[in-house]
């Protein structure tokens, strides 16, 4: 069923309230591209994020709450992006870009993909700590860009859309197995810049 707040947001999309397509295209934009870029890649998602869009706007009279908005939104993303993209399951390439500084082994992180035994210097909160936030948000950038599409993609729906992992299976067309191997080749990425940067002050 639709959340509460997904119900009062249609009846004011219905109503042709401007500021609250606004507020829906800001709140599901990012989660609608990471799905089209893991199903067409950088070269069509806009494209498909636009036909999304336009689908929705078609079909929101048609809204039957019987999924929450934000899925019913990423499934429309799904298939306009299959559509632009004639191919409905994309396997993990065994060839990923390698981490410029290597990688880091799985015994160094527990079952559920958080540090065993964190950096060392982490939650240092002086100055110069502080200072480096800014720099360590750009090598983390720099290491979502050197992500394949799907790696990119699961990572950014799982940890800032907060999706299950079901979820994405059904909405990117591909396997369970997969979407946890994509993950964890993911997570170990990231850490292994965090881990750098706390050693080095470096990406």
């Amino acid at each position: 069923m639709a959340a509460p707040d997904d119900t009062q947001l249609l009846e004011r999309l219905l109503a042709g309230e401007q500021k609250a397509y606004k507020e829906l295209v800001s709140t599901y934009q990012s989660a609608m591209r990471a799905v089209a870029y893991a199903i067409v890649g950088s070269r069509q998602a806009d494209e498909a994020v636009q036909d999304a869009w336009l689908a929705v706007v078609r079909n929101l009279a048609g809204f039957q709450g019987r999924s929450s908005l934000k899925t019913w939104l990423l499934t429309i993303t799904a298939n306009a992006a299959k559509n632009r993209y004639k191919q409905n399951r994309r396997e993990v390439l065994l060839d990923d870009l390698p981490s410029p500084h290597g990688t880091i082994g799985d015994e160094r992180f527990a079952a559920d993909g958080h540090w065993a035994l964190a950096p060392h210097a982490w939650h240092e909160d002086t100055p110069e700590a502080l200072l480096s936030e800014d720099e360590l948000r750009q090598c983390l950038e720099h290491t979502l860009l050197s992500l394949s599409e799907l790696q990119s993609s699961v990572l950014l729906l799982r940890e800032r859309q907060g999706l299950e992992l079901e979820e994405i299976c059904n909405l990117l067309g591909i396997s369970l197995s997969n979407v946890r191997v994509l993950l964890h080749r993911a997570r170990l990425k990231v850490f292994a810049t965090v881990e750098h940067f706390e050693e080095t002050g470096e990406c």
